[in-house]
């Protein structure tokens, strides 16, 4: 018996209907899944070779005792499927709201599960239910042992041999493009790295379709553990604030962790927005990484940076004069983008330059330069490479990906205050006459209290305001609509605004009505969805993309449809 803690103790786990129910993963799924790659909790994500762990060890992990005889059947893997079970698995039979693992627990050893690790009432239910043929473990609170058990049955962090040097981002909007960004700029310095994220995964030449922003534990330290199979060097990964709050990664260890902003989002979760700066800092602590870049634009970022428990490096895009240890300067426009610099306090300078618009996307820019400068690269080697690969113009889909040039026509998926408000600033045309037209919605059974404010927020900087549906889930999509369409109504008669407000469903026909209005100097924004081809309406997921549907209705008009996918994000 170890003299340590047992790996799944701690206090009760949260649960939320933004979090896809664990148990229900085996029930069959009633709509189609994205296609191209396999999908997330299945074995593509697995090493080819994985030496066996005995169920010994584990046991000893888990501070439980094991039934005669079975000390040395050996672990291969680990799974909380049981559809995606292999032979040699360990089954983790959990807690959920509506179904717990433990129904699906013989199917689970049908498939080769070797052992199953459940809570009090998983195994009572098992007892009930008949002998099973394998041993079956009992903790207290099975599902913070997954990610530590995940570690150290794909050793998928070894303490004894090389791994990918592992780089996480954080905060509210920009997640997905800063990840991006350290990629392309990895590549530019020679490294081949992986990514784990919203839009995708890649381990290797073939990308896999994501279904959630950070994959199950038991997926990212196999998908860690393929890495470092594939001779992978490092990886960048989207950490949300739902990973941290639903053990997702757990028993990984970060060498950088990289912070962008705190804004309104996910209160439907977290209930406060501090609650939700909380969630985030959990990150910044001993346990879960080596260092961190925080940006400090704001309270929330000035507050991590003060409380973090490991070395943190500052990081201010609001101006050169802002106290922090690298701040962003010299900013001029480019094309759609911009060339800006990095200055740190020692009197280093690093110029960089980014393709893509707003200066949101610079603020990304240089958390990324940042972070990767703190992997140990010299600075001399960073600008070189940023001199000779301009890296951070590149495609992030669905994140302002220019679909036309006149009009101007973008798709992104600022889906909250802050994101949806920064991409109408930044997409504005400083040519006279030129009207923005954005076309967006608000998600079901999410935040409502962001609904209005949206529909506010659209309306002060846009000039034709089209509400139409996001993802409505199982909510009305006619409420979530009156719900965004109210703030929308509320400022333009208070604030005496000129804006146009239509509403316009399915959110094909709202896409064509904005064409529709448009002239060629004008500015279309999609906003949203961004990536997404997916929209789920009562448990049904249609086919639709934005960028598909704003492509054939610019087309439909004769307008010319961008063929540019160099800075296509």
């Amino acid at each position: 018996m170890p003299d340590r803690a047992p790996l799944a103790s701690g206090p009760p786990v949260p649960r939320a209907p933004t979090e896809n129910d664990l148990s229900e993963q085996n029930q069959a799924a009633s709509t189609p899944a994205p296609s191209g790659g396999p999908a997330a909790g299945t074995t593509g994500f697995r090493p080819a070779f994985v030496a066996a762990v005995p169920l010994g060890t584990i046991a000893e992990e888990l501070g439980v005792a094991l039934p005669a005889g079975s000390w040395n059947a050996g672990v291969t893997g680990i799974s909380l499927n049981s559809r995606t079970v292999e032979p040699g698995d360990l089954y983790m039979a959990l807690p959920g709201a509506s179904r717990h693992g433990a129904d699906f627990a013989r199917q689970a050893v049908d498939a080769g599960a070797v052992a199953v690790v459940t809570d009090d009432a998983g195994a009572r239910q098992l007892a009930m239910s008949g002998d099973l043929a394998v041993p079956v473990l009992v903790v207290g609170t099975p599902r913070t042992a997954v990610g530590p058990l995940a570690a150290l049955i794909y050793r998928s962090q070894p303490a004894d041999g090389a791994f990918p040097t592992l780089l996480g981002v954080t905060g509210t909007n920009g997640k997905t493009t800063t990840t991006y960004f350290i990629n392309s700029l990895l590549r530019a310095l020679g490294k081949t790295p992986g990514l784990i994220g919203t839009i995708e995964i890649l381990a290797g030449a073939e990308p896999i379709p994501s279904l959630l922003t950070t994959p199950e534990s038991t997926d990212v330290h196999a998908l860690l553990a393929l890495m470092r199979e594939r001779g992978l060097e490092a990886a960048s990964m989207e950490v949300s604030s739902h990973a941290v709050s639903f053990h997702r990664v757990d028993g990984v260890v970060f060498d950088v962790v990289g912070f962008t902003n705190l804004t309104q989002d996910h209160l439907d979760l977290h209930g406060s927005m501090e609650e939700y700066f909380r969630t985030k800092a959990e990150l910044f602590t001993a346990g879960r990484a080596r260092q961190a870049v925080v940006t400090v634009d704001d309270a929330w970022g000035r507050q991590l940076a003060a409380e973090a428990g490991i070395p943190v490096t500052t990081l201010a895009t609001n101006g050169p004069d802002a106290i922090a240890d690298w701040a962003v300067a010299a900013v001029a426009a480019r094309g759609l983008g911009a060339d800006f610099e990095l200055r740190s306090r020692d009197g280093r300078v690093i110029r960089l330059h980014t393709g893509l618009p707003g200066d949101f996307n610079v603020a990304n820019a240089a958390l990324a330069a940042i972070m990767v400068l703190a992997t140990g690269v010299e600075a001399d080697t960073l600008q070189a490479a940023l001199d000779e690969h301009d890296p951070f113009t590149v495609a992030v889909p669905g994140r302002m990906q220019l679909i036309s040039n006149a009009p101007a026509s973008v798709v992104d998926f600022a889906h909250n205050p802050d994101a949806l408000a920064r991409a109408l600033e930044a997409v504005r045309s400083p040519e006279p006459g030129s009207k923005v037209i954005v076309v967006f919605g608000a998600t079901g059974q999410r935040d409502q209290g962001k609904r209005p404010t949206m529909g506010a927020i659209a309306a002060r900087l846009a000039d034709v305001v089209i509400v139409s549906d996001d993802d409505p889930h199982d909510e009305d999509a006619a409420a979530i609509r009156a719900d965004v369409l109210a703030g929308a109504y509320a400022a333009r008669d208070a604030e005496k605004l000129g804006c146009e407000i239509l509403e316009a469903y399915p959110r094909d026909a709202a896409i064509r009505q904005a064409v529709d209005t448009a002239t060629a100097r004008d500015t279309i924004l999609v906003a949203g969805r961004g990536h997404e081809v997916w929209q789920e309406v009562k448990g049904v997921n249609l086919a639709l993309d934005d960028r598909v549907e704003l492509r054939a209705a610019l087309a439909a008009k004769g307008f010319s449809v961008s063929t540019d996918h160099r800075i296509e994000s």
